[in-house]
């Protein structure tokens, strides 16, 4: 039996395909304490690079299934974490002892606030932990199911199909690039914590 780590993109590309995009995109998009530490970003682009095949190797995975578990996963998770939020996600967030996602959770009130629903819940899909906090405060703070709706699905249609054509889009255009599939998942990762450290920087400035 192959053993799955659900915090390893590889590991859970190689075990359940296409699924597993959808099932860690689903709790990622909004079951917030679980889906805080589950991979995101670093999921979908190895994705995509593994539904990249070439003369030598037939493609991994298959892109079109690939694109919908992504969009399924993104915009179901984003409406069970409004649900949540709405029926409990402030009472859930006070309990939390870890202080990432409470420090998240605030910033994804200043974000709907500063920025407009529309324009955060856009801009929210695109930063790592936030994203998975900010459906729940969107329906914590009670932002109108219709609009949460309408921004919450183009903006993640927008996230994962985007990632997943990026990796594919590299995995078509570079030979083998699929055997360097952990330098991509450090490399993704390093691209998404720009937003964070960005913004901190920005914060901390604004401070002084």
């Amino acid at each position: 039996m192959i053993a799955v780590n659900p915090l390893n993109s590889a590991s859970v590309l190689a075990a359940f395909g296409a699924i597993g995009v959808l099932v860690v995109i689903f709790a990622e998009s909004g079951l917030l304490v679980v889906g805080f530490v589950l991979p995101g970003d670093t999921l979908l682009f190895p994705a995509g690079v593994l539904c990249a095949g070439t003369a030598q190797q037939p493609p991994r995975l298959a892109l079109w299934q690939v694109l919908v578990c992504a969009a399924v996963g993104a915009v179901a998770g984003g409406q069970v974490g409004y649900l949540i939020g709405r029926r409990g996600g402030r009472a859930l967030l006070a309990r939390t002892s870890r202080r990432r996602v409470k420090a998240a959770a605030a910033r994804a009130e200043e974000l709907l606030a500063g920025y407009g629903y529309g324009k955060a819940l856009m801009i929210g899909r695109f930063v790592p932990f936030l994203r998975t906090v900010l459906h729940p405060v969107a329906g914590a703070l009670g932002v109108p199911v219709r609009t949460f709706t309408l921004w919450q699905t183009v903006g993640g249609v927008l996230w994962s199909q985007a990632l997943v054509l990026a990796g594919y889009s590299l995995g078509a255009s570079v030979p083998r690039i699929d055997d360097y599939l952990l330098l991509l998942v450090g490399a993704v990762v390093v691209v998404s914590m720009l937003p964070l450290l960005i913004e901190a920087w920005r914060t901390r400035r604004e401070r002084r």
